[in-house]
């Protein structure tokens, strides 16, 4: 018995698939060239602002560095997930004022656990969210829209419920304080709580293919859709997570400062949409990590402080921050571009 031994050839890729490659290895260069650059830029402002004052980098100075950063970031990685899936979600800040006030409402005067008080929180949070979720994936209304009206409701009912009135440090529990202002090793709750969401989201975002189906959403809502995406569920689900994100952000905000009045975090919400922006996410959806967004709240925070130690006007860092804004929407559209182009032209080398 005689066998056929002749060779076995190689089955070439995919065409299609080399320039879709070529496309997503640009896009993730430019994203961690993005993150290097962010990280470059702290570094000079950090080096460069010690010079001026010592005192700016003594151990109080980065713990509170940190500690400024800490509830950004956190409203930040909740921002990215909305981004991502091409939407935005501008309550957040508003969401904070909420449960900071309505948070430290039902545990002043009481014994009440710091742990209680963070299911308060995030149960409100969850709740605002849940109602952006559902107008925005269910009743198809404009995430822009929906989201600028319930940020004008929750503040308005903040105002509504505080009626004048402001929580003081004074009536609250010492295990709520103790979460903003003590530590382990050093190292303040606040900045390890912010870590370690992020890192966990970052390797869901990563690991899950719920995860990814996040990106596929934001890239391209009617491929996601084809391809089986329960586009509507997830979009329901990261205006949950944002949500929960917000109301914990609240109560970190309350524990942090401990004094609150009816309009804590006002104005936030653009805060959080330019570190998300400035961070690599990008507006129109698809591309972005929650790194890169954490590391936008550290810049955004850090430009602060630094225009406070060197006693410049406070309207200057709201005008950098919307000068960093306009710049990072303007790299995101020329990557944008620049995919595009390597995309067509990789389809015309392969014939498509």
């Amino acid at each position: 018995m005689t066998m056929d031994t002749g060779t076995v050839e190689s089955v070439p890729p995919e065409p299609a698939l080399a320039p879709k490659a070529a496309g997503r290895g640009m896009v993730e260069l430019v994203l961690r060239a993005r993150e290097l650059s962010i990280v470059a830029v702290l570094i000079v402002l950090v080096g460069a602002t010690t010079i001026a004052n010592p005192l700016f980098l003594s151990g109080q100075g980065v713990k509170d560095m940190f500690l400024n950063a800490s509830i950004l970031a956190l409203l930040a990685v909740g921002q990215t997930l909305v981004v991502i899936t091409r939407n935005i979600d501008l309550s957040v800040g508003s969401v904070v004022g909420l449960v900071a006030f309505l948070t430290g409402s039902f545990v002043s005067g009481t014994e009440h656990n710091v742990l209680l008080a963070m299911l308060v929180g995030v149960a409100v949070g969850a709740a605002c969210g849940l109602v952006n979720g559902v107008l925005v994936s269910f009743c198809r209304v404009p995430a822009l829209v929906v989201t600028l009206g319930t940020l004008y409701v929750i503040k308005g009912l903040d105002h509504y419920i505080a009626h004048g009135r402001q929580i003081s440090a004074a009536d609250l529990p010492a295990g709520v304080l103790r979460l903003g202002n003590d530590g382990v090793l050093g190292i303040p709750y606040l900045p390890i709580t912010a870590v370690a969401i992020m890192l966990g989201v970052g390797f869901y975002l990563r690991s899950y293919s719920s995860g990814r189906e996040l990106y596929a959403i934001g890239s391209s809502p009617e491929a996601a859709t084809l391809a089986g995406v329960p586009i509507r569920r997830r979009v329901l689900a990261v205006y949950l997570a944002s949500g929960m994100f917000a109301g914990l952000a609240g109560v970190l905000w309350l524990s942090r400062f401990g004094t609150v009045v009816a309009d804590a975090a006002n104005g936030w919400e653009l805060r959080v949409v330019s570190a998300v922006v400035v961070g690599g996410v990008a507006i129109v959806g698809g591309i972005g990590t929650v790194y890169g967004a954490a590391l936008g709240a550290l810049l955004i925070t850090t430009i602060g402080s630094v225009l406070v130690v060197l006693k410049v006007d406070a309207f200057w860092q709201q005008a950098i921050t919307g000068v960093l804004l306009l710049l990072a929407i303007s790299v995101d559209r020329l990557l944008a571009l620049r995919v595009t182009r390597a995309l067509r032209k990789g389809n015309r080398r392969h014939g498509f």
